[in-house]
């Protein structure tokens, strides 16, 4: 049933509401986590620089992905912290390697200078190896059950490496100046993007510790349109946003003869490509016996953003 204009207003801003909630709450939990406690003797260049990249604002859509999907599961609130940390400092590790000159090579992300331009590149590279490991240690929490842990570092190393976004990027790399064909296009973001979408709501509902395999496979199948439809939004702001709006240049992809979906489909089928994976997402939701409210919001959000 569509909402009237009145619903609509109410829920965007509960949404909006419950967003800057939980975004504070991961922004204070990546502050604490790249502090040095206990004075150890490290580089004080690559702790700031780590700093520098991960407490640089975002969306952090990965981490409400954690907290939405426990929070529906009634997952004890206090696990989901350091989920969503890891998959954040996973993100961010990502961003700052695809920043590199060695690969996309951007001078902006999120409207400031990329890690490898404000500090150089053997740092941004160190940060994106000192991030991925502090991921995996994050999920060694006291306050997750070993079964927990187990479960969530192999899902996490299962969709970040070779079999998920490490995969993706490197198809992304291989593809320039070539023709995709729809099919092979939709593998790479699937891997690229997709898969830490992915990895996301599953460790939210890992952190639950009592969920069915039916439900986790509606998760599953929720995630994997939802991250599809992340990317191709993201291909058109590539070309419709500009690049205050975007906090990064404008038609990067497009400066680098990337294959994207506007180029293969046009824009307008893009965006029905995108509206289409979020019908079929809800549909996904529809099937849990849980109260999906927030993961449903959060879909609309992917494809109405302007960055």
């Amino acid at each position: 049933m569509d909402l009237s204009p009145t619903q609509t207003v109410n829920n965007n801003f509960l949404l909006h509401k419950w967003m800057l909630q939980h975004q504070q709450r991961i922004e204070s939990v990546l502050n604490c986590q790249l502090l040095d406690h206990e004075n150890r003797k490290i580089s004080v260049q690559l702790l700031a620089a780590m700093r520098y990249s991960t407490l640089n604002g975002g969306k952090r859509l990965r981490a409400l992905l954690v907290y939405a999907t426990g929070k529906t599961l009634n997952a004890d609130f206090n696990t989901l912290d350091a989920p969503a940390s890891a998959v954040e400092m996973i993100h961010t590790y990502s961003l700052v390697h695809d920043d590199m000159p060695i690969m996309d090579n951007d001078d902006l992300r999120r409207g400031r200078p990329t890690c490898h331009k404000a500090y150089d590149d053997a740092t941004a590279l160190l940060v994106g190896d000192a991030l991925q490991t502090l991921a995996f240690e994050s999920l060694c929490d006291d306050k997750l059950t070993s079964i927990q842990q187990n479960k969530m570092v192999k899902t996490l190393a299962q969709r970040s490496g070779v079999y998920g976004m490490a995969s993706g990027q490197a198809i992304d790399l291989e593809s320039t100046d070539k023709t995709l064909d729809l099919a092979s296009l939709q593998t790479m973001h699937e891997l690229k993007t997709g898969a830490l979408f992915q990895a996301s709501v599953r460790l939210g509902a890992l952190a639950s510790g009592d969920i069915d395999d039916h439900s986790l496979s509606k998760l599953d199948h929720y995630a994997f349109c939802l991250g599809l439809a992340f990317q191709v939004r993201d291909d058109i702001l590539d070309v419709i946003a500009n690049t205050d709006t975007l906090g990064k240049i404008k038609g990067a992809d497009i400066a680098l003869n990337k294959p994207t979906y506007p180029a293969l489909i046009g824009l307008a089928q893009a965006q029905r490509k995108a509206d289409d994976l979020i019908k079929r997402a809800q549909i996904y939701l529809n099937d849990l016996s849980y109260d999906t409210h927030i993961l449903s919001a959060l879909a609309q959000f992917v494809i109405r953003r302007s960055n």
